[in-house]
């Protein structure tokens, strides 16, 4: 027998001798009888090991072998506590997290001796200051106004509030908390595509309602848009706006994922889908299949709920697209009151690795796209627009802001707040929080009052650092900054303003014909109205 094979078998070859030649020696000996025991059981670990046939490192390597998907098993939380630095980001850092419950949990955020960012790599960002700063002003008051021409119901919303998550990709617990804190700071709860639960209605806290493709809420039998539930939904006070979801920045073209193992009777319901399957909402919507269609769902959905503000949330995937539905707006009249741009890099309970990697365009080149063609179009001061995807800071608002957002939205920030620790087992319904799972034990221990207050004062606290930066700008409301405001370093040698880096389009300059960025003049020209496709 080779050295190998020995190496290989010996501690199990151990465990069977030592059990075998303990066991007349045992009677009277307290301690060998715990320890043969132990061998036993060993023993029988190994012996499994060598006649299981699923895991070759197992019968190569019998009781030993397990050793190896121990530590994979634990492996995200060995790197997550003991070897991530600060600003690895996977997919927020150490430092983002810290930021969040510090603010969540009334610490101070505030860091000694300088920063740790290194200011001359590539790709560093900033915002400008001037040597006049501003009074600070009450953050309370940084509200935006949504609501067109079209619109009888206007809603004042924040410039932060709590991005689309779903009853059942989250837990109960979770939704009431979320849902608590946004009545407490007065702002909004979007309740992702998972429609109105009852812990959505439990504290009364202000909800935009988002449509996805499955029509949760407001669905007949077949999957069909039912417009006499949707009215009787949409009729709820509660409810400020209605927002349509086209696509997902984490799995832009890909159905929503709610795998059956968290579906619950209460799921069920809400939903009004079976028990037994996972639930995986169409790729596209029903309800429309061009430019035109879309709006006219954007009109039929206002009239619907007397009046309440209407839009649709996306992530940009080809450009001559949404530039069609720009197109749709001026033959039809139809506007919809606000946009929301969902990046790629945004989250998500589940998605297919590639979606989640490789579709999609980063929020920061679909925001300023959005914005582009509003002005380009001259309807950019009639349709607001809001931006999520990874945004946790009063820095990445003002990021956003700067860029041409009205508002900023958050779903992993206020996930933070209420305990996640980014374990990523979202999909697993094993989230060691309670705060993405329908096990009921395991979200008891998420305590709704406690997490309410944490999602309200993260959000007064980071509205907070948002008024505290620009009064270092010299600015008094968000909507003041501009992208003359933010600056990012190209190399070691030059930085450049975000005004000198995009191009930007003047009002009514698509309509002219004389469009200063040819890639622009090419997606106009490409866009229709009466189709997705391409001209």
């Amino acid at each position: 027998m080779s050295l190998s094979l020995l190496n290989r078998y010996a501690f199990f070859a151990f465990c069977v001798l030592f059990t075998l030649v303990g066991l007349p020696f045992v009677a009277g000996h307290t301690w060998l009888w715990a320890l043969l025991l132990i061998t036993a059981a060993l023993s029988a670990v190994g012996l499994n090991d060598l006649l299981q046939s699923q895991h070759a490192v197992r019968r190569n390597y019998p009781i030993l072998g397990n050793i190896r998907y121990l530590v994979e098993a634990i492996r995200p939380e060995i790197r997550q506590y003991l070897l991530e630095s600060d600003s690895e980001q996977l997919p927020f850092s150490r430092a983002q997290r810290s930021l969040v419950y510090a603010r969540a949990k009334n610490q101070s955020a505030d860091k000694a001796f300088g920063t740790l960012a290194d200011v001359y790599q590539g790709g560093f960002e900033f915002i400008g200051h001037s040597m006049l700063p501003a009074e600070h002003v009450d953050p309370s008051a940084f509200r935006v106004s949504i609501g067109g021409p079209q619109c009888t119901q206007p809603y004042s919303a924040s410039v932060f509030n709590i991005s689309a998550m779903s009853f059942g990709s989250l837990s109960a617990n979770a939704i009431r908390a979320l849902n608590q804190g946004a009545k407490l700071g007065g702002f909004y709860h979007d309740t992702g595509e998972g429609s109105i639960s009852p812990y959505h209605r439990e504290h009364g806290g202000d909800l935009v309602w988002e449509l996805g493709s499955g029509y949760f809420g407001c669905r007949q039998d077949n999957g069909q848009f039912d417009p006499q539930r949707f009215a009787a939904q949409a009729a709820n006070p509660q409810v400020k706006m209605i927002e349509i979801k086209l696509s997902q920045g984490a799995k832009p073209g890909h159905g929503g994922i709610l795998p059956k193992h968290k579906i619950t009777a209460e799921i069920s319901q809400t939903r009004g889908v079976p028990m037994g399957q996972d639930c995986v909402s169409p790729a596209s919507h029903s309800a429309f299949s061009t430019p035109i269609e879309l709006l006219q769902f954007v009109a039929q959905l206002r009239e619907l709920s007397a009046g309440k503000p209407v839009g649709f949330k996306f992530c940009l995937g080809h450009p001559w697209e949404f530039m069609g539905i720009a197109k749709a707006m001026l033959e039809t009249g139809i506007l919809p009151d606000f946009i929301v741009v969902d990046g790629k890099e945004g989250g998500t309970g589940a998605a297919p690795v590639e979606f989640a990697d490789h579709i999609g365009v980063p929020l920061r080149e679909g925001l300023l796209f959005v914005h582009n063609t509003l002005v380009g179009i001259g309807l950019r001061d009639k349709i607001r627009i809001g931006a999520s995807g990874k945004i946790v800071s009063a820095f990445d608002i003002a990021s956003v802001l700067a860029l041409g957002a009205d508002w900023a939205n958050s779903a992993r920030g206020f996930m933070f707040a209420i305990g996640c620790i980014q374990s990523q087992s979202c999909h697993t319904n094993k989230c060691p929080t309670g705060v993405a799972t329908q096990d009921p034990l395991r979200q008891r221990a998420l305590v709704v009052p406690d997490k309410a207050e944490r999602v309200h004062s993260f959000h007064r606290n980071t509205l907070k650092a948002l008024a505290e930066m620009l009064a270092a700008a010299g600015l008094e409301h968000p909507a003041q900054l501009e992208a003359k405001h933010l600056v990012r370093r190209m190399s070691a040698s030059e930085i450049k303003l975000y005004s000198q880096l995009h191009v930007f389009l003047k009002p009514g300059e698509l309509l002219t014909g004389e469009v200063s960025g040819a890639f622009y003049s090419r997606m106009w020209h490409m866009a229709q109205a009466s189709s997705f496709a391409p001209a």
